[in-house]
């Protein structure tokens, strides 16, 4: 399971090279996240683990007169961002962690925004203390997360092609799904100083394979990113092949005209700094 370690060297390599189809994975979900965004007005924006930069983009193609900072952790990822932005001169990314780095903006932030991006914090009330310190009074945070992994169908589905189910996860340990508990993700932006919080339960589904062999695209994708990605690694043989042919089974189940689609869960969550 992706943690908060696995964003750089070897595996952040390996997002940066799968970045097309993760954000294809998210097209779903990124329009709600980009109406919840422009539901708030804002003149300077910063994005949190904006990863290869797509909602950097988006906001920069719609706000031409508004400075955009992506802000995230792996280099491999930035490089992509920065290709992508290079017609965007609004847009601008800087490499570090968004839980210590300084926003070196003006004016000075009025909107965070993140997708999928800040489950990974290792002390995340100290990373939202620190957020809401860079931004301007009154400033606007909205996110996205996935919600509970019970509430998402797509992981037990895809890791029950593996030989052993994975054991658990503690859901307070940084990772995917470390933000899945309304009341935590509640109490962690109270204690660090948030406002007028509110979340948006969202169910969508997560699009892993398209084309001519839908069900070949998807397999590929989750042996290279996600859940499933690390398990599969370490096989070998007849073994390995096996749960990729099983990994195929589930597939096939949510295959439909040439796209393979999951169930997801996720929250959208707005909130305000004093001011």
């Amino acid at each position: 399971m992706t943690d908060h370690r696995d964003w750089t060297g070897k595996v952040g390599s390996i997002w940066a090279r799968e970045w097309r189809r993760t954000d294809r994975s998210f097209r779903e979900l990124t329009p709600e996240l980009m109406a919840a965004i422009e539901s708030h007005s804002f003149s300077s924006v910063v994005d949190i683990g904006c990863g290869a930069g797509e909602i950097s983009c988006r906001i920069a193609e719609a706000h031409p007169d508004v400075p955009i900072t992506g802000v995230d952790i792996a280099p491999e990822l930035l490089d992509v961002a920065r290709e992508r932005a290079s017609g965007l001169p609004n847009v601008g990314f800087i490499h570090g962690d968004a839980a210590q780095a300084t926003i070196d903006q003006s004016p000075r932030p009025d909107l965070l925004v993140s997708r999928h991006g800040v489950m990974f914090f290792v002390d995340p009330i100290a990373a939202f203390d620190h957020l809401r310190s860079q931004i301007g009074p009154g400033a606007a945070l909205v996110f996205s997360c996935f919600r509970e992994r019970s509430n998402n169908a797509w992981v037990e589905e895809t890791l029950s092609a593996l030989p052993a189910m994975p054991p658990p996860v503690d859901p307070s340990e940084p990772g995917p799904f470390a933000f899945g508990s309304r009341d935590r993700v509640e109490g962690i932006l109270q204690a660090s100083g948030w406002q007028d919080i509110s979340f948006e339960a969202l169910d969508y589904r997560m699009t892993f394979g398209e084309g001519d062999d839908a069900v070949g695209d998807a397999r590929d994708y989750l042996s290279h990113v996600g859940p499933t990605a690390t398990p599969i690694s370490l096989l070998e043989g007849a073994e390995r092949e096996a749960t990729l042919d099983r990994l195929s089974e589930v597939l096939t189940r949510h295959e439909s005209r040439g796209v393979v689609a999951l169930p997801a869960a996720a929250w959208i969550v707005t909130a305000r700094a004093p001011g």
